[in-house]
């Protein structure tokens, strides 16, 4: 078995740019998924009750869908249906949002629902609103307690960003299959790939052990 390390250094900035983009998509999506996942959680908890049905069809449906289904559905039958055609990056965005949100609500949604009763059951005799509850009684605790999961969706969301390599974002996936297009040993491509991955997500469960749940 025979290494060449010259097909990393001759591409580097090239396979440089697609992990930039990996970065960036990881980071938006992430950002947007968990903010999307807050609000479809308070709908399913607070909303009105003509449209829960929705909310939790969507959740389940999101969660039965493969991710990769998603993206295609974004980039190729979207602006079919809507005459709307969005450039890669943000298709990906798009469907990685739309996807990871439904895991983010119920994230959401069990931490809230974690609080003891009794403690919204006080607020309420205290005469706090549900908002303030919400604000300065469920939430302090919910976040805490929210952690370990976060880290882990954080943690499928960032490989999650690999798959939209299928509809052109220059990923850095997609830019490691273009630098190993030449002919040289497969592990060449692969190997500067599960590094990338790697040096990103390692992180993410030391974070985690950090921030265990409060019993």
């Amino acid at each position: 078995m025979e290494f060449d390390f010259a097909v990393i250094t001759d591409h580097a900035r090239f396979l440089a740019s697609g992990v930039g983009v990996s970065l960036l998509l990881a980071v938006l999506s992430g950002a947007t998924s968990l903010a999307t996942g807050f609000i479809v959680a308070l709908l399913r908890l607070y909303g009105p009750p003509w449209l829960k049905p929705a909310v939790v069809l969507y959740i389940d449906s999101m969660r039965a869908i493969p991710v990769l289904v998603v993206l295609v559905w974004t980039f190729f039958a979207l602006p079919i249906v809507t005459g709307l055609t969005m450039p890669p990056f943000f298709a990906a965005l798009l469907g990685l949002t739309i996807h990871l949100a439904a895991y983010a609500a119920e994230i959401v949604r069990a931490g809230i629902e974690s609080v003891r009763p009794g403690q919204t059951r006080a607020a309420l005799a205290l005469g706090m609103s549900r908002s303030q509850i919400l604000l300065r009684i469920a939430l302090p605790q919910a976040i805490v307690r929210m952690l370990p999961a976060c880290g882990s969706l954080l943690s499928i969301m960032i490989k999650d960003t690999a798959i939209a390599s299928v509809i052109a974002v220059p990923h850095a996936v997609r830019h490691d299959r273009a630098a190993g297009a030449t002919p040289h040993f497969f592990s060449h491509e692969e190997s500067p790939r599960a590094r990338h991955f790697l040096s990103r997500d390692h992180h993410i469960p030391r974070a985690r052990r950090r921030y265990p749940p409060d019993g």
